[in-house]
Order: C-alpha cells, then structure tokens, then sequence
C-alpha cells in the first residue's frame, strides 16, 4: 500500500510507529479550543440579537424565549450521553461530526424565514453542541500524554470557554448592529470549516464500548422540555391553561419514568449512588444555581438595555465589555485563590458575591446612570467567575475516575438547565406591553435568594478539603 493511497487509520499508525512523524497536539488543541468556543459564545451572543430578532422575524416574548431554551435544553439534556456517544464513535469523530451538523445548522438559523424555523435549527444546534463540547475535551486528552502539558491545554480550554461566555454578548452586539442578526450565526460557518481542516491533521482515536442509556436520556429531555414549556407558556396563556397542565404532566411523568429506569439500566446516564454523596448533589446544585442567576442576567440585561433604555445592540453589547474582562481575570486568579484557603470558602464566597450582584441591581430603572450600572454589574463578574473553577474542581476530585465524565456531564447538564430555565421563567415575569422593570427585579430577587440557599447548603455540607 502507498502512501497515498492508505487509509486515515493506517496513516495514523505509521505517523506514531516513525519518531517526530505524529502530527502536532497543537492541531487538536487548536481545533478543541474553537469548537467549544463557538457553541459557548452561541449561548450568549443570541441573547443581545434577540431584539432585532423579534423585530425581524415578528416573534413576541415567547418566541424569543424558545430562541436560546430550544439550543439550551438539547445541549443540556442531551449532554448527559454525549460522553459516551464519544467513546463509542471515537473522539475525533463525533467531534467532527457534531461541528458539522452544528455549522449546517447554524446556516439554517442564519436563512431562517420565521420563528418557527428558527427555534427548530436551534434545537439541532443544540443537539450538536452537547455532541461537541465532550468530544473537543476527549481530543485534548488524546493529544497530550505528558500530564503535565495535558493540565496546561485544558487550563487553555477551559479559560477559552470562560472568555467566550462573557465575549458573546459583546460580539453579538456587533455582529447585530454592522451586518445584522443573521450574521451572528453566519459568523460559525468559516469556523466550523477551519475546525474541519485542523482535524484531517488530527490522529483518528480509538473507540471503545460505551453502552447508551437510551431510554434514560428520552426521558430526561421530556422531563425539561415539558417544564420549560410550561414555565415559558404558563406566564402568556395562564398557568391553568390546558397546554400547560398538559406540559407538567408530561414533566412530571418523564421524571418518574427517568427514576425508574435509572435504577435498572446497567449503565445509566445518572447513577442514583452518584447523587446520593451529599458532595455531588450540593455541587450539582450550585451549578445550577450559579448558571441560573449569571444567565438569567445577561437574558435580562439584553433586553434592559435595548428596550428599556433604547439603546443599540452595538452599544448594548459594548455594556458587557468590562464583564468580560472581570470574569477572564477573576477565572485566572479562583484557583490560586482555592489552592490557599480551600475550595469550600471560595466556593461560598463566590455565590455570595454574585447573590450581592443580584441585589444591587435591584433599583435599576430606565434613568440609572450608566456609569452606575457598570459599576453595579462589577460583582456579577467576580462571583460567578470566583465559584466555578473550584466548584469544577472539587467535583472531579469527589468522584472516582472512571465516574469523572460521567459527573463532568451531569455538572454541565445541570448548569445548563439552569440557564434554561432563567430564560423561561424570567422572561414570562418580564413580558408585558414592553420590558417591565417590576418583572426584572422579582427575577433578580429570586435569583439571589436561590443562591443564597446553595451557598448555605455548600457551607454546611461541601468538604472543607477535597476528600
């Protein structure tokens, strides 16, 4: 067999049997790194388009909600198999395959004719992106054998995504206000295409058997999908309507059904001793938590600023530039932080700072001084950013190893949830003839109010040192 005619695999093996022939980690890093940045800015970018969205496309409030839940919830309930999807496919491609049904589904969003077209590319972009983020940490970790270096990529990878997060406002309000709202997604096409070249120079990956809970994750998305129907619609049609009964019913069903094939399946996708050790559960809870106050934030700072203060989305994107500049910096410092006084207080720490974030934005209204709300907004930065690298990493060390991806999963999942149901619940709270300020404050306050109940919880019952 020539060489240019052997297979992908063959080529691999010869590449690591000659020395200096294996390609470069850099191209996997590389190709990790842009993968899940991209579906992390998607989280938030569409957040600051949502105006221009509704504007376009004639979608109301609800509409505009099923925007970002309809990406947020596949992502979340279907993050819960992804790891093992990537196992059995092989790390490099399912990451290629989740890039490239996220890119074409992000050109259905871009071309989308109406809102119902456009929530059903999100949701395909969601499935993606649970499909992606596992897979791009999978190729790191196949990249790099020295530990040592394999510390150094994740630390990039990780600081990546936080960048991304707290970035996607600002390059939606951008995209939005120089070209459009479409260009926010048309924005992943070459990126997507780049992130395909780099992995032709990636080593294919092994597979290995991974058994699916298939049943367990149909039922865990039912259970989401119901309830934040019912807390989306439950707010505009009314909580006694028939859909919405309808919708809880089909939540709390899934949810039984989930318990109880959960505790049968020989793999499932949550074991219940998992969440029985108080550690897991309350860290769990704290993600969601966290996620549920930051994004339900940015939700409504998006739309704060833009409807209730007119501004641009330009300008409005531009309002979260010192955010994401506090959130990159306080991620970098956290774990040194940790590695002195312990995660648990940093932990705590972290909630209450951002459940004081919460509180202090409780006067804003349409005349608040601007210099004022970026002040105000400087604890949301710290907090949040503060808490998740020592939560993360006191998650992964409460576990045994092989349950690591497992948990990693399920922390993702439940932060992602979290976020979903922000948007669901704090935008019914805010609809109305406009954007209602009254409706943004009982958000903030249930916000803060939930963080500060996991904050004692993690005070009570996280380990003061890892155990």
């Amino acid at each position: 067999m020539t060489t240019a005619t052997a297979t992908p695999t063959a080529r691999a093996a010869t590449a690591e049997a000659v020395p200096g022939r294996r390609p470069p980690a850099a191209f996997a890093l590389i190709a990790a790194l842009l993968g899940f940045t991209v579906i992390t800015i998607d989280v938030s970018a569409v957040n600051i388009a949502l105006p221009a969205v509704g504007a376009s496309l004639h979608g109301g409030m609800t509409g505009l909600q099923w925007v970002v839940d309809a990406y947020t919830l596949l992502f979340a309930g279907l993050m819960l198999s992804a790891g093992a999807l990537a196992d059995r496919a092989g790390a490099r491609r399912a990451y290629a395959f989740g890039v490239g049904l996220f890119t074409l589904a992000s050109l259905a969003c871009g071309l989308a004719p109406g809102i119902g077209t456009l929530v059903a590319a999100r949701v395909v972009q969601g499935a993606a992106a649970a499909v992606v983020m596992p897979a791009s940490l999978s190729l790191i970790r196949q990249a790099y054998d020295d530990a040592r270096h394999r510390a150094r990529a994740i630390a990039l990878w990780t600081v990546g995504g936080s960048v991304a997060m707290a970035a996607g406002p600002v390059l939606g309000g951008v995209l939005t206000e120089s070209v459009g709202w479409r260009a926010v997604f048309f924005l992943n096409l070459p990126v997507g295409a780049a992130i395909l070249a780099l992995l032709v120079k990636v080593v294919p990956s092994p597979r290995r058997p991974a058994p699916i809970d298939v049943a367990g994750q149909v039922t865990a998305v039912l259970a989401l999908a119901g309830l934040t129907f019912a807390v989306i619609e439950g707010g505009h049609a009314g909580w006694t309507s028939v859909p919405v009964l309808g919708s809880l019913v089909v939540a709390v069903v899934s949810a039984v059904a989930f318990h109880a094939v959960e505790k049968r399946h020989r793999a499932p996708v949550v074991p219940p001793a998992m969440l029985r050790d108080r550690t897991v559960a309350v860290s769990l809870a704290v993600g969601f938590a966290v996620n549920l106050a930051f994004y339900g934030l940015v939700f409504l700072l998006g739309l704060y600023l833009q409807q209730a203060r007119g501004m641009s989305a330009l300008t409005a994107g531009l309002v979260f530039v010192p955010l994401a500049v506090i959130i990159t910096s306080t991620n970098l410092v956290s774990p040194r932080v940790a590695e002195r006084i312990g995660r648990r207080p940093v932990i705590v720490i972290g909630q209450l700072v951002l459940a004081l974030a919460m509180f202090v934005l409780l006067p804003l209204d349409a005349g608040t001084p601007m210099w004022l709300v970026l002040l105000l907004l400087v604890p949301t930065g710290l907090g949040g950013a503060f808490a998740v690298p020592a939560l993360t990493a006191l998650l992964m060390d409460s576990v045994p190893g092989p349950r690591a991806g497992i948990a990693s999963g399920l922390l993702n999942a439940l932060r992602q949830t979290g976020g979903a149901l922000a948007v669901a619940l704090f935008g019914s709270l805010v609809a109305g003839d406009g954007f209602s300020l009254p409706g943004m404050r009982v958000s903030l306050l249930i916000a803060g109010c939930v963080l500060l109940a996991t904050s004692v919880l993690a005070r009570a019952f996280l380990p003061a040192k890892p155990e």
